[in-house]
């Protein structure tokens, strides 16, 4: 008795997302290049957190890649409070356990800008590797590669930014508000870290090595960093500095998580460093996304 075996299925590829394939010269439709259709939102999110799986297991791969999250906060909190702890504490009528409570909240500030200059030196090397040229060929959002390494870069800070917190307390930080203005606090340095990755981003798209990013980065982090309220009173810098920190993003930034966490007015200094952020987001994230379309 034969056995008739039933033909085999042929293998049949998933469909990519459909498309809406742009007008020809002659009005009719030219297929679109791939990468370069209207893709759905669902389908941009599926693709977000798929890169966001592929980044973090990355840094799963290399934990020393998480070497600057986990000690430059321990760092920064030793270096400038026993520093600069005795003379500024004295200098704001108390201690060196004063000038935990004043600058803690404005290395919040300070961790999310270096860890923005991470993004860009990392996109420059991801370009170097090819691996960029291989996302470009696949049907997915060119925004998407780009957010789903912000997403990434935003957890590694709030981890920083946990360090450094867990530091100021045991230094002898004290929350004065509450346990909520501590968390807007966190969040609006998050915000505001978000930008400048985009700043970033589009500096690391834009140079050639990765060496040349971080060094164009340092030249913007110094000025911005010192010339703020970060680290001490602008009362006692002169004039045209004042001028300055008053303008400085950073200043408004720490001026907003000091006031949230020890006491204080917020509301200039939190509606400034939105409009900070926003203003930032708006000019650097089409350029940014505009610029990994087009680079070579």
């Amino acid at each position: 008795m034969s056995t008739t075996t039933p033909p085999s299925t042929p293998f049949t590829p998933a469909a990519a997302p459909e498309r809406t394939p742009a007008p020809g010269p002659g009005g009719g439709a030219d297929p679109a290049p791939v990468g370069e259709g209207r893709i759905g939102l669902r389908s941009n999110l599926r693709h977000i957190g798929a890169l966001v799986r592929r980044n973090a297991l990355q840094i799963k791969a290399d934990p020393e890649s998480m070497f600057d999250v986990l000690l430059m906060p321990i760092i920064f909190t030793l270096l400038f409070v026993y520093v600069f702890g005795g003379s500024v504490g004295q200098s704001l009528g108390g201690s060196r356990e004063d000038y935990v409570n004043y600058v803690v909240p404005g290395l919040m500030a300070m961790m999310g800008m270096n860890i923005s200059m991470a993004v860009g030196t990392g996109m420059n090397d991801d370009f170097r590797k090819g691996v960029m040229d291989r996302f470009r060929t696949m049907p997915i959002a060119r925004s998407s590669v780009l957010i789903a390494k912000i997403v990434v870069e935003i957890g590694r800070m709030l981890v920083a930014t946990a360090i450094l917190l867990g530091m100021g307390f045991l230094l002898g930080m004290e929350i004065k508000t509450s346990v909520a203005e501590l968390l807007g606090a966190v969040g609006l340095s998050v915000a505001f870290g978000a930008s400048l990755m985009w700043v970033f981003i589009l500096l690391g798209l834009t140079m050639k090595t990765a060496q040349a990013v971080q060094g164009v980065a340092m030249l913007v982090l110094m000025p911005l960093q010192f010339g703020s309220s970060i680290f001490a009173p602008p009362t006692t810098m002169p004039g045209w500095l004042q001028t300055f920190t008053d303008y400085n993003p950073l200043s408004n930034l720490a001026d907003a998580a000091r006031n949230m966490i020890n006491g204080g007015p917020v509301a200039h200094s939190v509606w400034m460093t939105l409009a900070w952020a926003a203003g930032i987001t708006l000019v650097t994230a089409p350029l940014a996304v505009g610029k990994f379309r087009k680079k070579s």
